[in-house]
């Protein structure tokens, strides 16, 4: 099937593992120019040498955002490297568990790395999608059904208000804006919570009504579609993917 996505260019966060990279690689093959960004730029040059010539390709790019503008000298890297940027992939960020008594330091790493720098990189680069008259922002976020105490859970659940009132801001200029849950996935961080076969099929068996784990690639795909020219109708939006554990209709 063609994407129409030969031509296009990325920016894709988080990319040196798990959802990120796996979205990245697969933009790649579809014809995109990727600049991919991660602290560990070594895993990205790896990254790199995967996609096979005559495609897309994928441009390596260090970036820490732990650190106050690095978001903007993301976007300005990454619009001098490619031109402009059709799609913005935020897969960056990471699980923060704390407890009742966690420090105002602790909510605020965990806010700052899974909110506020997604949102310094997705308003540094909507306005030149605006002048193109076309973009596609895909937020990866998580769960709307906690079952603890997590700063990334607060954060995500703050992309997805600020997403859905992005999408009208941005709606008439052809930027479309939306957000996907992943479920269990098999990435690095699902595999430390579940690190056995035996682990991952009772949790499987008690939660996921399709019995099984997702795989990096089933997730990505949904991105794939979500930064296309197909998906031109399709914004703000908060779409789980998980094998059908989230149990809330809507």
């Amino acid at each position: 099937m063609d994407w129409g996505l030969q031509g296009k260019t990325a920016l894709v966060t988080g990319a040196s593992q798990g959802i990120g990279r796996t979205t990245a690689k697969l933009l790649a093959m579809e014809g995109v120019t990727v600049v991919a960004v991660a602290r560990r730029i070594e895993l990205i040059e790896q990254l790199a040498r995967e996609v096979a010539p005559g495609v897309g390709k994928i441009i390596p790019l260090a970036v820490d955002f732990s650190v106050d503008g690095e978001s903007e000298r993301a976007a300005k890297e990454a619009e001098r490297l490619l031109g402009h940027v059709d799609i913005l992939i935020n897969a960056a960020g990471g699980s923060r568990p704390v407890p009742f008594d966690a420090t105002k330091e602790q909510w605020l790493e965990g806010m700052t790395l899974n909110f506020f720098r997604i949102r310094e990189l997705t308003h540094a680069i909507v306005p030149g999608m605006q002048k193109q008259g076309w973009g596609r922002i895909v937020t990866f976020t998580g769960t709307s059904e906690p079952r603890m105490l997590n700063a990334a859970f607060t954060a995500k659940a703050a992309i997805h208000v600020w997403a859905k009132a992005l999408s009208r801001e941005v709606a008439a200029q052809g930027v479309t804006v939306n957000c996907l849950q992943p479920g269990r996935i098999r990435t690095e961080q699902i595999k430390k919570r579940y690190p056995t076969l035996e682990s991952e099929l009772e949790y499987s068996r008690q939660e996921i009504p399709l019995g099984r784990f997702g795989s990096p690639e089933e997730i990505a795909a949904v991105a794939i579609f979500l930064s296309s020219p197909l998906s031109s109708y399709v914004t703000g939006t908060v779409i789980p993917v998980d094998g059908g554990s989230s149990r809330f209709a809507f």
